[in-house]
């Protein structure tokens, strides 16, 4: 599944990874999220009928967002294992196979995450599964570093990129699908600590290999992409931590927020984004609009959080557990540009 939003080249070249899958038998379901630059219609003139796989267009007329688009998706596929590819992510021939066969592990695995590599450095590693920070804010394991291959080995992992995943139908049947209030960025890692909290596993598959445009769809150094990603920081926390976590919440914000901005002065870490005094304001003010928008929908993510009791598996203190395990340093976090 493909969700695209005014990206017809990129979309077009993830679409012809798609058609060098061997060994799989797929469905591709393109949801495009009200594009103005021709993407539908380049779908129904070079793809629809045409391509080594069937592929069904869902053509929505505004930007419904990630989440939605997305769940528009699972519900008009019936298979029993769903992908999800970015369209700005191309997959290595392989891929859908490689993170099939990850469920024949067990009845437990919910979730495959895919080797994603940087498309301009195919030498650096962008995502190989997920990492956490106790304050909520989620960052790819090993972002940035050289592959080495020191990921080269089949594993469990926190949860997957959305950016390329594949999800048991029956978990995602049990637990719902992606949380439309979070929109964009963030969804996925609720998505997979809610799996994980109702029992699920995630393993990380190496084999299954994606080069992906990074920050193609905003921008990495857009102020609502940063927007989203600090509101749904705390959405993710209010909605599935343990109070035991959630309760230092702020001290670990106002440590990583600290450790930030000695990061900023050397020049390293996400501020990279946002270079200049100029810069580093707008970013000041994009985190604190994110904030303002989290505490507005606070109510709805605690009312949401109870409706968590009637799939729970793991305690509190499991979850709390499973999050320290594969907690990401503050020196990474801050150090690093995602």
């Amino acid at each position: 599944m493909v969700v695209n939003w005014n990206r017809r080249e990129l979309l077009r070249q993830a679409l012809e990874s798609l058609e060098r899958q061997p060994g799989v038998a797929c469905e591709v379901i393109v949801v495009d999220n009200g594009s103005t630059d021709g993407s539908p219609e380049m779908i129904e003139r070079e793809y629809v009928g045409r391509s080594v796989f069937r592929l069904r267009l869902i053509a929505n007329a505004v930007n419904r967002g990630f989440c939605a688009a997305n769940n528009q998706g699972i519900a008009a596929s019936q298979a029993p294992f769903i992908a999800l590819l970015n369209n700005d992510a191309e997959a290595d021939s392989g891929w859908l196979a490689a993170l099939r066969g990850a469920f024949d592990r067990g009845p437990g695995v919910g979730m495959a995450a895919s080797k994603i590599l940087v498309w301009e450095d195919p030498s650096r590693i962008d995502k190989a599964g997920h990492l956490i920070y106790p304050d909520g804010q989620n960052r790819g394991r090993g972002s940035g570093e050289l592959d080495r291959g020191q990921y080269d080995r089949l594993e469990e992992t926190l949860w997957p990129d959305g950016c390329a995943a594949m999800y048991r139908r029956a978990m995602l049947d049990e637990i719902g699908g992606f949380d439309e209030d979070f929109f964009a960025y963030g969804d996925d890692a609720e998505l997979g600590l809610r799996a994980r909290i109702a029992g699920w596993t995630c393993l990380y598959v190496p084999q299954a290999v994606v080069r992906h445009h990074r920050g193609a769809t905003l921008g990495l150094g857009s102020a609502r992409r940063l927007e989203l990603i600090e509101r749904n920081r705390l959405l993710l926390a209010a909605k599935l931590f343990p109070w035991s976590l959630l309760w230092l919440n702020g001290a670990y914000y106002l440590a990583r927020i600290a450790a930030g901005a000695w990061a900023a002065a050397r020049g390293r870490g996400e501020t990279a984004h946002y270079p200049g005094l100029s810069g580093k304001l707008r970013a000041a003010r994009a985190l604190a609009k994110g904030d303002l928008e989290a505490l507005a929908m606070l109510p709805r993510m605690l009312r949401k959080r109870r409706e968590i009791r009637k799939i729970r598996k793991l305690t509190p203190r499991q979850v709390r557990q499973l999050l320290l395990r594969h907690r990401i340093s503050l020196k990474e976090l801050t150090q690093q540009v995602a």
